[in-house]
Parts: structure tokens; sequence; C-alpha cells
């Protein structure tokens, strides 16, 4: 699959459990981390849009452990942002250990805009990353 943004890492020691692999709730964080930088560097501002009272949250998480990670591992994840419904979005996602490319898992994590009354909302910043202009 091809990503809209990429971001690069090293497994730490301590995420490990004690089976010293990476532990399965460790892979949520990775890819958290992941989406949050795609965002920012899309301009989109988690901190400035919860400021303005809007709070882009996370209703969903599909994950497939395919392959676990170790200590060390440089690995990579992939992000592509899609249109789910005319409020949700999904975040396709996929970590991948370097040098063999081999995936750990492959994710879709659905989310919604809230505002401050917790009621979905439209977001102009997503809604131009969902709806690129083309000539």
């Amino acid at each position: 699959m091809k990503y809209q943004f990429m971001c690069h890492d090293k497994v730490r020691d301590y995420e490990c459990d004690i089976q010293g692999i990476v532990n399965n709730s460790v892979y949520h964080n990775y890819l958290e981390h992941a989406r949050h930088e795609f965002l920012l560097k899309q301009g989109v501002d988690f901190v400035r849009l919860a400021r303005e009272g809007v709070n882009l949250v996370v209703l969903r998480s599909e994950v497939d452990y395919k392959q676990s990670l170790l200590p060390g591992d440089r690995y990579w994840v992939g992000v592509t942002l899609q249109k789910q419904s005319k409020l949700k979005f999904a975040f396709l996602q996929a970590i991948y250990r370097e040098g063999d490319d081999k995936p750990a898992i492959l994710a879709k994590v659905i989310g919604v805009a809230v505002n401050q009354r917790g009621r979905p909302c439209v977001v102009d910043d997503l809604e131009r990353l969902l709806y690129p202009l083309t000539c």
C-alpha cells in the first residue's frame, strides 16, 4: 500500500513485556504518535483544535497483529487518511520492521471530531485533507 505519510522510530527496551516482545498495548501508542505527526505536518494542530473546543476522538480501532517487534528493532508506521461518512474518518495504518519491511501490525482507526457539547462536527482542516482540491 502507498501511504500519505511515514513515521520512523525504534523500539525501546521498556516497551517490551516479560516475553521480550513489544507489548500489544504499545503498538497503539506507535499508531497514535504517527497519526498526530501526520496531521501536524498537514497543518492540523490538536492543541489549537482543543483550545477552540474541538476534539478528535477515536471511535474504533481494528488491529491485526502479524509479527512481534523486538527491543532495538527499527520500524516505520504508514498512515493514510480516508473518509468513512459525513462525519467519520479512518486512518489506515501499518507498522513495518525496517530492513525487511515485514508487517508487524495492520490497523484501521476510525475517528470523529466532537464539539464542546460532545456532538460530532465537521472540521475544515480535516475536510481539506479528505477532499483535496483537484484541477
